[in-house]
């Protein structure tokens, strides 16, 4: 699976016949490729170019006397292979920028359903515009509602933009959005059980706590957040899991199929940890007999403390606690 888009870095000084011969020709010799001017102004300093191949690849190369940087979806020229990768937050700004009106102008006009949502189309530019996922994640919002259950895709969107809108990730975006995945081949479980770390971060920051994820722990794993306050004696560690429902895995039962999704994370990842992690049990695609049958039922999950839930695009999150939760979660009814 590929990764996000990121940027090359290639030092020296570059000119218009050596981005020609170095990077435009081998392109068009192997893929057939068309070389033009940038749809928008370049980076002060910088010369640039675009490069739009034959099989619908996009590629940018901007370049000034101190190096040239290139982003692509496609097949990297030979003469940058060596060269060292960049997210988006670690090249000069204005270089960012202007990649990201360049790609996000292509993106609206391919996805025109994405425009009206900036912040979404902004956050997951990187797995947007990737090399092998840039079909398969839009498709999973557009066609499949981001993992909701009989949710308006409208609806869907609003609510991912609302919060991505605060700028809860901005600074975590290459981690967060890569998690989305960058596969050829939509697939629906992991996708979901990504964007139930985004809904396990709304319920943490809507109880008032920063989520910070990716935090490493002493046996080599990473927990998916921190509920961080001002207090620094309570800074409990968050776990996320997404069963699926019962209608797309073997258990039978709701009941079933949460207790057996838990059952997989504390076997592992918690009992290596060894207690002091709060398990989100994210249910939010069960359609509503599903989770009613969970809520009325309340099963154990095999893990205390334990949060079990379900989220709905219209914000509101409806669920249960098992065992003393050191988070004051006000909006879980």
């Amino acid at each position: 699976m590929a990764r996000p888009l990121r940027f090359r870095h290639a030092p020296g000084r570059w000119t218009d016949g050596r981005v020609r011969s170095e990077v435009f020709d081998p392109l068009d010799d192997n893929l057939g490729a068309t070389s033009r001017q940038p749809w928008f102004k370049p980076p002060e300093g910088y010369a640039a170019r675009r490069f739009d191949v034959d099989n619908g690849d996009t590629a940018l190369f901007c370049w000034s006397d101190d190096g040239a940087y290139w982003l692509g979806n496609t097949e990297t020229p030979s003469s940058l292979w060596r060269t060292e990768k960049y997210g988006f937050d670690e090249v000069p700004n204005p270089v960012a920028d202007w990649a990201e009106r360049e790609l996000l102008a292509e993106l609206h006009d391919q996805s025109p359903w994405l425009e009206p949502y900036p912040h979404l189309s902004w956050f997951f530019l990187p797995v947007f515009l990737s090399k092998d996922g840039r079909w398969t994640t839009r498709e999973f919002f557009e066609e499949h509602a981001a993992g909701f259950p009989d949710a308006d895709r409208g609806a869907v969107l609003d609510f991912y933009e609302a919060f991505l809108s605060t700028g809860v990730f901005d600074d975590e975006r290459e981690t967060m959005a890569g998690k989305l995945g960058t596969s050829e081949r939509l697939d629906l479980t992991r996708m979901a059980a990504t964007m139930g770390e985004f809904h396990a971060a709304k319920l943490l920051v809507d109880a008032g706590y920063e989520a910070v994820p990716e935090i490493e722990v002493t046996t080599g794993h990473s927990i998916d957040f921190q509920a961080r306050t001002d207090d620094e004696s309570e800074q409990p560690l968050v776990e996320v899991t997404r069963p699926l429902p019962p209608n797309r895995r073997s258990a039978g039962t709701p009941s079933a199929a949460v207790r057996d999704t838990a059952q997989t994370k504390t076997d592992g990842q918690l009992a290596a940890h060894a207690g002091g992690v709060v398990l989100f049990v994210d249910c939010s695609s069960f359609p509503d007999d599903d989770w009613f049958a969970v809520k009325d039922g309340q099963p154990d999950v095999g893990h205390r403390p334990a949060v079990v839930y379900r989220m709905r695009p219209d914000g509101s999150v409806t669920g249960y606690t098992k065992g003393t939760v050191p988070l004051e979660l006000d909006t879980l009814r």
